[in-house]
């Protein structure tokens, strides 16, 4: 018998009430220069999260998988990469972990990527409405949760509308598997069958 698979339990995101935009960058700043920090500000509330490496790796295979999607399928996309998105006439500010423009380079991103690893916290949804961000995935604990911005807020989906062809199946698979570069030549392949 087997000894079931446990996830690790999630910290709880550290929330600070009534925090001015001013204070929120000035915090923001001090921490510049210390690795595995990520903020987030929504309405004068500041929520700190820390990462670590699992969290690193999960990243790195979801951008893996998804850009070798984009590219086998030849859709234009501009990686955005980590930084905050956000700004003081939002409100709002999230350190998100990856973000892309898909077709043209816009303002801010058309899909934004989170690996959750706290518990808590400021709704994100809220920030991301603000700033129009057309969807979010959300990976916790082996679930991709894809939202989609509607016309009265954020709308949890079965697939992605943006790509609606991702064969999202193989996708979730794909991100816990034992190994990234074996994750990514298979997916490949597999695509290429499809074709």
């Amino acid at each position: 018998m087997t000894a079931p698979v446990v996830s690790p339990k999630k910290k709880d995101a550290q929330i600070f009430p009534n925090v001015s935009w001013e204070q929120f960058e000035a915090i923001e700043q001090s921490f510049e220069s210390i690795v595995g920090v990520k903020f987030a500000y929504l309405d004068g509330t500041l929520e700190i999260m820390t990462i670590n490496q699992e969290h690193e790796d999960t990243k790195s295979t979801i951008v893996r998988l998804l850009e070798v999607y984009m590219d086998e399928k030849n859709i234009r996309f501009y990686k955005r990469g980590g930084p905050s998105l956000g700004d003081k006439a939002l409100g709002a500010r999230s350190g998100l972990d990856e973000s892309y423009n898909l077709e043209t380079k816009k303002q801010f991103s058309d899909l934004v990527i989170e690996v959750i690893v706290t518990s808590g916290g400021i709704d994100k949804l809220a920030g991301y409405q603000r700033m129009g961000v057309t969807e979010v995935w959300f990976w916790d604990d082996g679930i991709l949760a894809i939202h989609h911005l509607r016309s009265n807020g954020y709308e949890r989906v079965s697939k992605s509308e943006l790509l609606p062809d991702l064969p999202q199946d193989v996708f979730t698979r794909y991100i816990t598997y034992y190994d990234q570069h074996d994750a990514a030549s298979e997916f490949r392949a597999l695509l290429r069958q499809g074709e």
